[in-house]
């Protein structure tokens, strides 16, 4: 008992300190690491979210003049099998004046979609569907005279009577002031099938 006691009144060992202080550091860190790269962890992006941010549509089904409307990230997504009439009515438009940006002027959609047709291939127009002037949903109103006796088709939003042709361009005398916006987007290499991937940076809804 006595040596017991005399063992805990002896001189504290600085080197002994340091070595535990230094081991209680490393520990503590350790934890601290791991909690952080638990943290990073929780906040990547599931496979869920991440299948959610991009949309893969088959166009087998979608015969010519046909639309589909899908759901991608939280917003709807037209796509619009257009026929040789209907994308005459394009040149059409421009011809007749009735555009307020029939250059795509506007980065509305990315670089390979300015174009007439606003597409990476004529027949396919792939597009958010959503009205640039309050984020209405326009309806797909491809028959000629539909609208208005001078309606050439296209998309027409009844709750404030914005007016787009049939590659989302903007008609003139509309309250919206953009074309409707098209998202990135690729085909399959048999071109079969389209997969929506992201919103172009530098395009806008409403």
């Amino acid at each position: 008992m006595a040596e017991t006691i005399e063992n805990s009144n002896e001189a504290p060992n600085p080197g002994r300190r340091r070595f535990l202080t230094a081991a209680t550091s490393v520990v503590g860190a350790a934890i601290a690491g791991a909690t952080v790269v638990a943290m990073v962890e929780s906040m990547e992006p599931t496979a869920a979210e991440e299948a959610a941010a991009s949309t893969t549509v088959n166009l087998a089904p979608i015969e010519p003049g046909m639309q589909v409307t899908v759901p991608w990230q939280k917003k709807p997504a037209i796509i619009v099998n257009r026929t040789p009439a209907m994308l005459a009515t394009l040149a059409e438009a421009e011809q007749k004046k009735l555009l307020k940006d029939p250059d795509c002027s506007v980065p509305q959609q990315p670089p390979y979609c300015r174009n007439r047709y606003r597409a990476r291939k004529p027949e396919w127009l792939v597009m958010v569907r959503i009205c640039t002037h309050l984020c209405c949903i326009p309806h797909y109103r491809p028959k000629p005279a539909s609208v208005a006796p001078w309606w050439l088709g296209g998309f027409y939003c009844p709750c404030h009577g914005s007016m787009y042709d049939l590659s989302g361009r903007v008609i003139k005398g509309s309250p919206a002031p953009h074309n409707m916006a098209v998202p990135e987007y690729d085909f399959s290499a048999d071109g079969k099938v389209v997969t929506i991937t992201d919103m172009y940076a530098k395009a806008h809804l409403c």
